[in-house]
């Protein structure tokens, strides 16, 4: 094998995915541009929405999720310090004592609102936040046909999940150890500061399983993660999108594999790597290796079932889930494709019609640009977001 091989396989493989599954740079910050203005645009002086999932990444691809956050103005979360009382504003506080790790109550402290006061309810004397009444008073709210999926509300088909969110201003104790933790070359300081700038938000799920289960809500970081995967270079992007089509396209068509990873994992691991790696090796020629390496670390994770929230690392978010034989089941599976190489990308049908040779038939940056525009406007998503406040309200 020629010392250019690896890097010639890589920089076709790079132009395929450029070409036919996740599009050119451009494509992708066009995606973005777009989600930017329509949020803007949505957001009300009651509600922030924030277009987050994979097309809120810039990534549109089978099996790419539409989530909507849809975040509170009239709700302030606080976690230290106690703002200025204002009486249209409901104020709720932190507690995190007695819960998991990314979890925690929000503890009621003032409300002029009957809907909140209806989602809340006693425990230990005090008055907490409902998670799970909070989702099932949002089914009452405009089409009959929608469900709850997670922290979501989703409709029949499935296309798109809504999250109603809270957001807190700061961040909380459990996670101010990433702002130091992030102080090598990768994210930049700026990236840094927007992301302790924003705060964080809350989504209505408790840790399954436990008692107050109905009552905690889970920490999300999805402006942050947006902020950070922002930052990635192409060849970053095209590693995560790898890593979401062997699980959408090969480990998922396992039936006892199919419910045991999710996305979310896979850019867990694209983060922890991103601080490993300077932002130089994540070039085009180099697609494959930069690949394997973070599909070797997937296969880690699986083997020792570890796998540490890249924000809180006390939060080991394989704990309960990847275990037992459902872990031995999905190493062995992992290690079967690790052995193929960066080869086990061709039992996904969306590459496996890959050809080195293509990669000799250049197209023009017209052409291509031409193609971008067409992928956008004809975008399922751009359909589904002309209707989706009607279904949901």
């Amino acid at each position: 094998m020629t010392d250019t091989f690896i890097p010639n396989i890589s920089l076709a493989l790079y132009n395929y995915l450029c070409h036919n599954i996740v599009g050119t740079e451009e494509h992708v910050k066009a995606i973005r541009l777009m989600n930017t203005v329509r949020d803007y645009f949505a957001s009300t002086k009651s509600f922030t929405r924030i277009t987050s999932g994979s097309y809120g990444e810039g990534l549109e691809m089978r099996g790419s999720d539409l989530d909507i956050m849809q975040v509170g103005k009239f709700i302030n979360v606080n976690a230290d310090t106690q703002p200025d009382f204002v009486p249209s504003i409901n104020y709720l506080s932190i507690e995190t004592d007695d819960v998991k790790p990314g979890f925690t109550q929000l503890r009621l402290e003032y409300s002029s609102s009957k809907y909140i006061l209806e989602c809340c309810e006693e425990h230990n004397g005090r008055h907490y936040v409902s998670s799970a009444l909070w989702k099932g008073n949002m089914l009452l709210f405009g089409d009959k046909n929608k469900q709850i999926h997670g922290p979501c509300i989703t409709d029949k088909n499935g296309d798109f999940d809504f999250a109603f969110s809270f957001h807190c201003k700061t961040w909380i104790s459990s996670v101010v150890n990433w702002i130091t933790r992030s102080s090598s070359s990768w994210p930049s300081h700026n990236v840094t500061q927007s992301i302790i700038n924003h705060g964080i938000l809350f989504v209505p799920i408790g840790v399954h399983g436990s008692p107050t289960e109905d009552l905690e809500w889970r920490v999300s970081f999805s402006v942050a993660e947006k902020l950070l995967i922002n930052t990635f270079t192409h060849t970053q992007l095209m590693c995560y999108a790898l890593l979401k089509i062997i699980l959408k396209g090969v480990i998922a068509n396992d039936s006892e594999c199919k419910d045991l990873l999710c996305s979310y994992f896979l850019k867990t691991i694209i983060f922890w790597i991103s601080e490993e790696l300077p932002s130089s090796v994540w070039t085009p020629d180099n697609l494959i290796p930069c690949f394997m390496r973070c599909f070797s670390r997937l296969v880690y994770f699986v083997e020792y079932s570890v796998c540490l929230h890249y924000f809180i690392p006390d939060n080991n978010m394989f704990e309960n889930k990847i275990e037992g034989r459902d872990r031995d089941v999905l190493l062995d599976k992992l290690n079967t494709l690790h052995s193929y190489g960066w080869r086990c990308i061709l039992f996904s049908d969306q590459i496996s019609n890959f050809a080195v040779s293509m990669c000799n038939f250049p197209i023009e940056p017209f052409t291509l640009y031409v193609n971008d525009v067409k992928k956008i406007v004809q975008s399922r998503y751009v359909v589904l977001f002309k209707y989706f406040h009607k279904i949901l309200f």
